[in-house]
């Protein structure tokens, strides 16, 4: 879709005003608006889909809180903003944005009663077992690396994945809830528009938008602002190419269809400055059911990379980012259950030896790595990665096989982390970290918490969280 930015000076006049203006109509859209709402605000939605949903309402409905919330207590669970922010920090790593890490920390458990205010559903029930969004209707998960090597040593781990109360994904029930919620409020929508052009004062100011609402153009006044929240741009080959090519060998692409980087590309056409463009959060959920953790997962070297118990989506970016996707999860008879989402065995052995011949494996590689592990499991230790109980199991009963992991084959996970460069209240800032004035993104559409070592439900929680600070930012400068 072609997006540009146009001269204010040269519109006689817009269409219609409004004091916000949210563009697009998942997670982050709908809490940007309801947050504008909230602080009394005029608002238009405008969606490019025929309703709103966008890629949350295909997504597990995992929205990563914590802090101590109504429904960790519930389940028994102790946690602090403190603990978690010390695991974030360690699990994100370098690049990270440590405002707006710190703020979410510490605005998480209100977060939560916000979001159960907007008619999600949340069973006082745990679920061990599933990274992720569980088979039953459980509300609380496991959505991380907070149990493992090495994470579990520096901070309290505490299971932080909260899934709205329906068996299975739940992102439908999450988008459905806040879009009802949107509905109820007096925030206008308006479906099949597409943001086509930004309006620009000569001092630099956003001041309105063109939408094209079934092709027909139209203009709308934002006295406060812009939110752009369109989602990444994971379905860009281009952008791909240019920053993370490596993410086009993904099977499965996790988007709807809007997520082609449009806002994005608008944003950057208007001054805005971006960040992490090159970060994605890659899913290789081979260890599903868990009792597959006790595998060992090995590169063309047929040596480990990583500690197999270790979060899926930890386990798809060491996999396609450090071992270009080639690796497979060495199993034997003792422990081997059927792997779920299509993963298949491509090999098997009567010993370690016969197996690594299958595999085209370097003589003695996967013997060695096989008798290593084994040696120091015995003795209940991985030196080497960390793996914990009940995990920690040496590989004895044959046959041995291989589940293939490689990207031609295996269902690899992606979606795109980098974006509109924003402060903590959703401003988009230029290139050296300067306002634009009426300018404001969140969600996908902006480089937000993960910039790296993605925990489910981080897109849903900083979506929603920095979504509402957007959408009342704008209404406050509305009113000035």
């Amino acid at each position: 879709m072609k997006t540009e930015v146009l001269d204010a000076g040269e519109l006689t006049r817009f269409d219609e005003e409004v004091d916000v203006l949210v563009v697009g109509l998942g997670a982050a859209g709908a809490a940007a608006a309801l947050g504008a709402v909230e602080a009394g605000a005029t608002t238009l939605v405008a969606e490019r889909a025929g309703g709103g949903g966008g890629t949350s309402a295909m997504s597990g409905g995992v929205i990563y809180l914590g802090g101590g919330t109504a429904l960790q207590k519930a389940c028994g669970f102790e946690d602090s903003p403190e603990e978690m922010l010390k695991y974030l920090q360690a699990s994100i790593g370098a690049g990270r944005d440590d405002r707006k890490l710190e703020l979410y920390c510490d605005g998480t458990v209100e977060h939560f009663d916000w979001l159960v205010a907007q008619g999600i559903p949340y069973k006082s029930t745990f679920y061990y077992g599933q990274s992720g969004e569980p088979p039953t209707d459980d509300g609380l998960v496991w959505s991380g690396s907070e149990n493992v090597h090495p994470f579990r040593d520096l901070a309290k781990p505490a299971p932080r994945g909260h899934v709205a109360a329906v068996p299975g994904a739940a992102g439908h029930k999450v988008m459905s809830s806040l879009c009802t919620a949107v509905e109820a409020s007096p925030a206008r929508t308006v479906f099949n528009a597409s943001c086509t052009a930004l309006y620009r004062e000569r001092d630099g100011a956003i001041t309105g938008a063109r939408l094209e609402v079934f092709g027909e153009p139209r203009t709308v006044r934002a006295r406060g602002g812009i939110v752009i929240a369109t989602g990444g741009f994971v379905l860009n080959d281009e952008m791909l190419d240019a920053y993370r090519p490596e993410a086009r060998k993904c099977s499965m692409r996790v988007a709807a269809d809007g997520d082609d980087g449009s806002g994005i590309r608008l944003g950057m056409e208007a001054g805005a400055g971006t960040r992490h463009l090159d970060k994605v959060s890659v899913s290789l959920p081979v260890t599903q059911p868990w009792d597959l953790k006790a595998g060992l997962l090995v590169n063309a070297q047929g040596q480990r990379f990583i500690n197999e118990d270790a979060y899926y989506g930890r386990l798809g970016d060491y996999a396609l980012l450090r071992q270009d996707g080639r690796c497979w999860l060495i199993v034997d008879d003792g422990f081997f259950v059927q792997p779920e989402y299509g993963f298949e065995v491509v090999a098997v052995g009567e010993t370690p030896a016969e197996l690594g011949r299958e595999l085209g494996l370097a003589e003695g590689a996967l013997e060695s790595t096989i008798e290593l592990f084994n040696h120091h499991a015995r003795r209940g230790e991985d030196p080497l990665f960390g793996k914990r109980e009940p995990y920690l199991r040496p590989l004895e009963t044959p046959p041995f096989a291989a589940i293939d992991c490689t990207t031609e084959h295996a269902r690899y996970a992606v979606f795109t982390l980098g974006g509109l460069a924003t402060d903590v209240d959703g401003r988009v800032l230029d290139p050296e970290g300067r306002v634009l004035a009426g300018l404001y993104a969140a969600g996908r559409s902006t480089s937000g918490l993960a910039v790296g070592g993605y925990s489910s439900g981080l897109s849903l929680g900083d979506g929603t969280f920095f979504g509402r600070r957007a959408g009342r930012t704008a209404a406050t400068r509305a009113r000035r």
